[in-house]
């Protein structure tokens, strides 16, 4: 295998992909978050995004994680041990519903620099890393599902399919982002999900869990509209 080219496969800009592909996977990405039987499937992908979130913070906080579970009705549970108050618990926690907007956001950046193999490549890394720390069949076969269609179009799809892959997934990340936010403070609002993330840091800062929600609305909203600016001004060029 040539190193050099492998390398520079990864971090050499790919050709610009035109306008028609970039609004077609966003409309592509606001039909898979807005139907609602789209939206069922589709938003296991969140949940890896939202878990994979709270996983990553923990360990960068220094927390021990002890695991992540994905379940088929697109809820999912990290466990991290570690003190039970202070920054490092506040982080984790708030990770889960701002991580889609945030991986999107990050995602919008390296679209924009033409990086789309890179990005591909890190997705994939990220998933790997994830895959370790699963404790359940189905977190693992949608991880592993997941990865391998990653693995398959990074390696082996042309410009076109992987750029229309790349863009898919981060126009699917800053729109679904927003939408679980609106579902949870749905369900606050009827009594339900007490122990939700945002309840948690209510309890963790003194702060309303309202407060909570609306930052991670307010999140949501910016990281759409500046990560969907770069992609719309990439393509306007």
């Amino acid at each position: 295998m040539d190193f050099a080219n492998v390398w520079h496969r990864a971090v050499d800009p790919q050709p610009l992909p035109p306008g028609w592909l970039v609004l077609g996977t966003a409309a592509v990405a606001l039909l898979a978050v807005a139907v609602h039987p789209a939206w069922r499937l589709s938003r296991n992908v969140v949940t890896i995004a939202h878990e994979g979130g709270h996983g990553l913070v923990a360990l960068l906080t220094r927390r021990r994680l002890s695991g992540i579970r994905l379940h088929s009705d697109t809820s999912g549970l990290t466990l991290s041990s570690g003190p039970p108050t202070g920054p490092g618990m506040i982080l984790t926690a708030a990770a889960g519903y701002t991580a889609p907007s945030l991986l999107g956001l990050g995602g919008a950046a390296l679209l924009a620099a033409g990086r789309i193999t890179a990005l591909l490549w890190i997705s994939i890394v990220l998933l790997a890393g994830m895959l370790i720390m699963i404790r359940n069949a189905f977190g693992v076969l949608s991880v592993l599902v997941t990865g391998a269609a990653f693995v398959l179009i990074s390696w082996y799809g042309g410009d076109e399919l992987r750029a229309g892959f790349a863009y898919l997934g981060i126009w699917f990340l800053l729109l679904a982002g927003v939408r679980p936010v609106i579902e949870l403070q749905r369900k606050r609002r009827h009594g339900g999900a007490p122990d939700s993330d945002a309840d948690q840091l209510a309890r963790l800062t003194g702060i309303s869990a309202l407060l909570w929600v609306v930052l991670f609305l307010v999140i949501a909203l910016v990281c759409l509209l500046i990560g969907g600016g770069w992609l719309l001004d990439w393509s306007a060029r």
